[in-house]
């Protein structure tokens, strides 16, 4: 036997049909004294809804999200793996999607040339049925970084919650003057009595008095549900309210809105729990901060038995992530008087009416009437019986009229179209937009004509976006055809201007150079060693601007070998600031997948960075002596932030970065002294060694690309 073929949370139907009975399940191959030269896998959708294969290896240590390979959904797919050296690979695990639903499913080997060669009608008579995806799997063992597994994330958990206990305050006196601080609304449909135990135990380990909890029935027809029900409904500060007949989640909890005695209102799912003390940190954050009309937690995701197993670390609020993905989710607490104003929860947006409700919430609320807690405060039980997994097409529809109602410019409703994971969301402001303002695109430049031409014919020939000019800084060109290709470029279609002046290299002052020559509204910064690779790439960039107070927006940009290199800045990383996720595979999601959605970031990467008039006037010019060739992009971002502008990260950008391709590391040889220069100043001007960035988790380490939970002496306050 060369290979054996075993699956986990997989059960056979007939012939090569499947079902999936979990959001894990995977064929695992184990190989023993031969491996095979190609893998080829069939996969297709037996219920209408989309596949995300993933691929792991092991290569003797284990298998790492890290280098997992991640595929476009697809409804089907034929996956052909090639293994080289095929002598190194173990083990081979094959996800082929994250749900719980039925799939067909087929894989064959090839052990030698030959096989290979038959391998090739296979895919013939299987690809009609789908794309063909092509990956080479390398068989090379990598480094294994230690794995912050269930295990730890149980540790981790249990350490937040003894924080919280020595450190939680009692909830004041007069904000319990009118009743209860918050009503927990639940509503409930034929729940599982264990659910409903555990979500009630978890109540009671809040204070007493502080809240209470609303158990709405919407006309359970589950004897189990209805005897608990009756047998719980007299507990101190637990109330019970029936329904006769089912009316759907959002009549239900506007029942249970419309009887709530809170000042406060937070919904709890009828199959999740609280997590100690939370009561007590929302009152704290209330009581703090007087203005504050809204406040999220994190969560904490949790097996059946309500065991940690993952986090979501929230970044503090940012409605442009909220564009893409309902992040915010549990928990979120309202006050009950803007709620009733607004009518509580619409009806017809079931599965997404947490989403549609709190995008009409934060209409017109300011930055500092919303508050981030970063809690695990509620425990998000990972079932698919919900009604937004079991009918989630319909539940991603209605996300999406609700995004199209909220983000409408002048009237004008756009279009919401699937991101980079196909459940999430992509606000398509491009397709409504009708004025496309005159792009100044700012290159700085010294010979490297290989470089300078791609980007120039990229530019003129691969973008779709007519309304720019090309303004080259070159500080020193002697290369005959770097010259040549300028008079070319002069003479062409498109607006082109290089200035030459000769000098050392310090790009603040060619970006500065660039700034004051550029004509339009929009100044894009461009290194010349980047590559195009979607004609739509700037459409998408300017179409950001249609986010309230953005100044700045940013690409996403991946290394020559598709892997990335560029999904933002965090500032503070390594005590200064740092790309996450760098050298991530290029379809990897990140936490919530906020890889695949925009977002905002508090810096983006010079190399490709868009800037509007308004911004580059306010916040001055990059900063020459300070900064002459590292940091500057994070300097000038900083500043802007400072001054009330948005920086907006979009991965529908996506471009190749040949990094420092012509002019070599920063890190290494004569430059190195100059790059500690400019760490000294970022550190001292900025105090990155502390600095907590919005987008970023305090709970994240700041040691590394890759963050994972850190453990802290004292809990984060609201943000």
């Amino acid at each position: 036997m060369l290979v054996r073929q075993t699956s986990a949370a997989i059960t056979k139907l007939t012939g090569a049909d499947y079902r999936a009975t979990t959001d894990d399940p995977y064929f695992l191959y184990r190989f023993w004294w031969r491996r095979p030269y190609r893998m080829l896998i069939f996969i297709e959708s037996l219920d209408g809804n989309s596949l995300d294969p993933r691929l792991y290896v092991d290569r003797g240590n284990g298998f790492d999200e890290s280098t997992a390979h991640y595929f476009p959904n697809a409804d089907a797919g034929v996956y052909s793996i090639a293994i080289s050296p095929p002598r190194k690979v173990r083990k081979i695990r094959f996800d082929p999607c994250s749900r719980e639903g039925c799939f067909r499913y087929r894989v064959a080997f090839a052990w030698t040339e030959r096989d290979i060669a038959e391998m090739d009608s296979a895919r013939q008579a299987w690809a009609p049925a789908g794309s063909v995806y092509e990956t080479t799997v390398s068989g090379k063992r990598e480094r294994r970084t230690k794995r912050f597994g269930r295990k730890q994330i149980a540790e981790h958990y249990a350490s937040v919650i003894r924080l919280a206990e020595q450190h939680a305050p009692p909830v004041e006196a007069a904000l319990l003057a009118d009743g209860p601080f918050i009503s927990f609304i639940v509503p409930v449909y034929n729940t599982r009595q264990r659910y409903l135990t555990d979500l009630l135990a978890s109540f009671r380990m809040q204070p007493a008095g502080t809240a209470e909890l609303l158990l709405c029935d919407d006309g359970s027809t589950s004897a189990e549900t209805r005897a608990w029900l009756s047998e719980h409904e007299k507990i101190d500060h637990v109330r019970v309210f029936r329904s006769q007949e089912n009316r759907g989640i959002a009549t239900t909890t506007n029942a249970g809105l419309a009887l709530a005695r809170g000042q406060w209102i937070g919904f709890i799912d009828h199959d999740d729990a609280l997590s100690p003390h939370i009561v007590q940190l929302i009152a704290d954050t209330a009581h703090k901060v007087p203005s504050c009309k809204f406040i999220y937690t994190d969560e904490v995701i949790t097996d059946e038995a309500l065991r940690p197993v993952d986090y979501f670390m929230k970044p503090a609020f940012d409605e442009v992530l909220l564009s893409g993905v309902n992040y915010i989710n549990h928990l979120s607490c309202y006050r009950r008087d803007r709620l009733m104003e607004l009518g509580g929860l619409r009806e017809g947006y079931d599965g997404s009416q947490d989403y549609d409700l709190v995008l009409r919430y934060i209409e017109g609320l300011r930055a500092d009437e919303i508050k981030h807690l970063p809690f695990p405060g509620y425990r998000w039980r990972r079932s698919k019986r919900t009604y937004s997994v079991q009918f989630l097409n319909e539940a991603t529809a209605k996300a999406r009229e609700a995004l199209a109602e909220h983000f409408q410019l002048a009237g004008a409703r756009p279009s919401v179209e699937p991101a980079l994971t196909s459940g999430l969301h992509r606000v398509r402001f491009d397709k409504i937009k009708n004025d496309w303002p005159l792009v100044s695109v700012v290159i700085p430049n010294r010979n490297s004509f290989p470089l300078i031409s791609r980007i120039l014919g990229d530019l003129v020939n691969r973008t779709d976006y007519s309304n720019i000019e090309i303004v080259v800084v070159d500080n020193g060109t002697t290369d005959a055809a770097v010259l040549e290709l300028y008079t070319r470029y002069k003479a062409g279609p498109v607006p082109f201007r290089a200035e030459i002046e000769p000098g050392p290299f310090n790009f603040s002052r060619q970006v500065n150079r660039g700034v004051a020559l550029a004509r339009g509204d929009l100044v894009l910064l461009l290194n010349n060693d980047v590559e195009v690779l979607d004609g739509a790439w700037l459409r998408e960039m300017v179409s950001c601007f249609a986010y309230e107070r953005t100044g700045i927006v940013g690409a996403r940009l991946l290394y020559p070998d598709r892997t990335l290199q560029h999904v933002g800045v965090i500032v503070g990383l390594g005590g200064l600031a740092g790309h996450w996720f760098c050298g991530h595979p290029e379809k990897f999601p990140g936490p919530m997948a906020r890889l695949h959605v925009r977002q905002s970031m508090t810096a983006v990467t010079g190399a490709c960075m868009l800037i509007s008039r308004a911004c580059c006037d306010a916040v001055g010019k990059f900063d020459e002596k300070e900064f002459a060739v590292a940091y500057n992009d994070i300097d000038f971002c900083l500043r802007a932030v400072k001054r009330g502008f948005r920086v907006v990260w979009t991965p529908f950008a996506t471009l190749i970065h040949h990094e420092s391709a012509s002019r070599g590391s920063d890190k290494a040889g004569p430059n190195r002294e100059r790059f500690m220069r400019d760490q000294a100043s970022l550190r001292q001007r900025h105090q990155t060694d502390t600095f907590q960035d919005r987008a970023f988790s305090p709970w994240y380490s700041r040691n590394r690309s890759e963050p994972r939970p850190v453990f802290l002496e004292r809990l984060p306050e609201a943000r």
